[in-house]
């Protein structure tokens, strides 16, 4: 069972990744050195070098995984692996440095304590604590707090570089929050009922259109669910019962998909059946996760798209940066 001290630490883990892991998310393995320790360049963006011994520090916390691995081939390949990705990242670090030189960006000493202290609080541990869980994923204070400035500095370069190019409506809120109830509804089950126009076998498109025509105008003299009744008896149809999305052909359950409760549809053709249907949603149950009321969720909506779209601009960004600089690559070497 865990404790409050466990779940503690797993959330402090979880919330260093925040600030530290975001550049590692692709790498799920740890890297080793050779025994021999040689200091040389790996890399040399616009005549700033990047030392070995460097990229050996940003790989250190990844060790113990490294060394797990079966056989003296699979580590070597890890490292290789480790190395070659951190490097590219360490790049993209000195880029984005390079531009917070040009653009005079700074980070203040406080403002670096300030986002220590805010990710300290949301972890729940004290400061002695905090730093302790620090040191167990294999970060010095020193290179904690230096990570943390860089990951502000980068922060405020794409804000100030980035941040303009990115525009989220009202209206793209809401188209992205309809493409959720869409898939919410796929999940769901429902009862319809419907009017159902049969074609001839071999329909020509003159018997098609004359279908659609007549069935448009049922259509025109429904208003009521006593009308749609109505309808439906006379001209035929019945109930699909308890359904769910996958159960109908896909131009029906398309047009499902879109109706409220209680509506109904306009006249659709459906070549899996041959027929012309009209269609009234009875019910919809969703699923025990069914997606809240809009305003409920707007913000959280707009933050994920403003996400999406900076993740985008960023590299959109460093695509330019790189494109603009001299990079030479020596890891192989």
């Amino acid at each position: 069972m865990s404790t409050p001290m466990t779940t503690r630490r797993t959330s402090l883990r979880r919330l260093v990744g925040l600030v530290l892991a975001s550049s590692l998310l692709s790498l799920s393995v740890a890297a080793t050195t050779h025994a021999e320790v040689i200091e040389r360049v790996v890399a040399v963006v616009n005549d700033e070098a990047i030392f070995l011994s460097d990229l050996r520090q940003k790989a250190a916390p990844f060790l113990r995984r490294a060394m797990q691995a079966p056989t003296e081939a699979q580590r070597m390949q890890a490292v290789q692996q480790i190395y070659t990705q951190l490097l590219d990242r360490m790049i993209d670090e000195r880029l984005i440095l390079q531009a917070a030189d040009e653009e005079d960006v700074t980070v203040s000493t406080s403002e670096v304590s300030t986002a220590i202290d805010n990710v300290r609080t949301q972890s729940g541990l004290e400061e002695r604590e905090f730093w302790e869980a620090v040191r167990a994923q294999g970060f010095t204070p020193q290179q904690y707090r230096r990570d943390v400035r860089q990951q502000l500095l980068r922060l405020k370069v794409l804000n100030q570089r980035v941040r303009g190019r990115v525009n989220i409506t009202e209206d793209d809120v809401r188209a992205r929050y309809d493409e959720m109830a869409v898939r919410a509804r796929r999940e769901a089950t429902f009862e319809a009922e419907y009017i159902r126009l049969p074609l001839p076998a071999d329909a020509s498109a003159t018997d098609i259109h004359q279908a659609m025509r007549d069935a448009e105008d049922i259509r025109a003299g429904i208003e009521s669910e006593d009308d749609f009744a109505s309808a439906m008896d006379e001209h035929g149809g019945g109930s699909t019962g308890r359904i769910s999305e996958r159960d109908l052909a896909p131009e029906l359950s398309e047009v499902l998909l879109t109706l409220e409760e209680g509506e109904v549809s306009a006249p659709v053709r459906s070549e899996a059946s041959n027929a012309v249907f009209i269609l009234h949603l009875v019910n919809r149950d969703l699923a025990s996760d069914a997606l809240p009321a809009y305003d409920d969720v707007r913000m959280d909506v707009y933050r994920e798209m403003m996400q999406e779209a900076m993740t985008r601009q960023e590299e959109l960004f460093l695509e330019e940066l790189r494109r603009r600089a001299i990079i030479e690559r020596r890891l192989e070497q």
